[in-house]
């Protein structure tokens, strides 16, 4: 079988990695007439293409920006922070491999029976957030009176932005996308409703708090998710109990429920297991590729967004140097 982890020991860069590992994924999948691991392969290949032909970044995140300066004018006693990032490889495969489990285990919990391969390739299809940008707020304590609760003062504006992005983007050839799912959230307009998923009126059980809505960008044809949350939602995803570092050591324990699908019986289950253990299990100071370096799990210096992902600045695009010829 086809594991990332053997391609991250011959120091090569993460475009290198992305073509050589899509493109044996995609030989092995066509010879095992496995279509699931045909669209996995072809998930890599969102990647590749954002990378390789990422001009579009700096005009992208430059219209996002431009909602965070309306914000700022309209609101000036609040505090921002603007983020974007592009999801590492790393992450993703974890993603991929992760939905694919989840779902699998899930739905035979329910019914007793399996997805059908269509099903499958569905769920990975969900996948929207290679591209992600965060608005962070916060009330300073120098504007909070007396008796006034700053947390509730926070999600009032917190809602009020949410309540106006997706016009705002709209209007910037940003096109809102259905969430999929049928909980809507109690604060967002009504007719807006669809497209959030509202981690903060019902956080997972590890307290990670946050909006999240998807946009399809139409000027380069690509899926971007923004998350609003406050500071101290912020914190608590970053440093907090649900920090990443926290959710995959979670995650472990909640993949390895193996013994509820016995090994054999769902080849699209055995096959997503079997790489998100081994990439659990990656010893992270042993990878060679280029600009990566680690001393252990913990103290990474990641130059090149291969484990946590790259950063968006507003008017900061990938250089052409670092996309290799493959």
């Amino acid at each position: 079988m086809i594991y990332l982890n053997d391609y991250l020991y011959g120091g090569d860069t993460v475009v290198k990695i992305l073509h050589c590992y899509s493109q044996d994924l995609k030989a092995d999948a066509i010879e095992r007439n496995n279509g699931i691991d045909l669209a996995h392969s072809n998930c890599l290949l969102q990647m590749i293409e954002l990378l390789e032909h990422n001009d579009f970044l700096a005009a992208q995140s430059q219209k996002i920006r431009e909602f965070y300066k309306y914000l700022a004018d309209r609101y000036p006693f609040l505090a921002f922070t603007f983020k974007g990032r592009i999801k590492s490889l790393i992450r993703l495969e974890e993603k991929i491999n992760g939905n694919i489990v989840e779902y699998i285990y899930d739905y035979y919990s329910m019914t007793g029976k399996y997805p059908s391969e269509a099903e499958i390739k569905k769920r990975i299809g969900r996948i929207r957030d290679l591209i992600a940008y965060r608005i962070v707020l916060s009330m300073p304590q120098c504007h909070i009176k007396e008796g006034e609760d700053r947390r509730e003062i926070e999600l009032k504006y917190l809602y009020e932005f949410a309540n106006l992005l997706p016009d705002f983007l709209e209007e910037r050839g940003f096109e809102p996308q259905l969430s999929g799912i049928d909980d809507y959230s109690l604060r967002i307009d009504e007719r807006l409703k669809p497209y959030y998923r509202d981690y903060i009126e019902k956080p997972n059980l590890f307290g990670y708090q946050s909006l999240h809505i998807s946009f399809f960008d139409n000027t380069s044809r690509s899926n971007i998710e923004v998350q609003i949350r406050t500071k101290e939602m912020d914190d608590n995803a970053e440093i907090g109990p649900a920090n990443h570092l926290g959710y995959e050591k979670r995650q472990e324990k909640e993949r390895a429920r193996r013994e509820a699908i016995p090994l054999g019986e769902n080849p699209y289950f055995d096959d997503a297991y079997e790489r998100g253990m081994k990439l659990q299990q990656l010893d992270l100071s042993r990878i060679n590729v280029n600009m990566f370096g680690a001393v252990d799990n913990s103290l990474v210096n990641d130059g090149c967004g291969l484990y946590r992902g790259r950063l968006i600045l507003p008017y900061e695009h990938l250089s052409r140097f670092q996309n290799d010829l493959v």
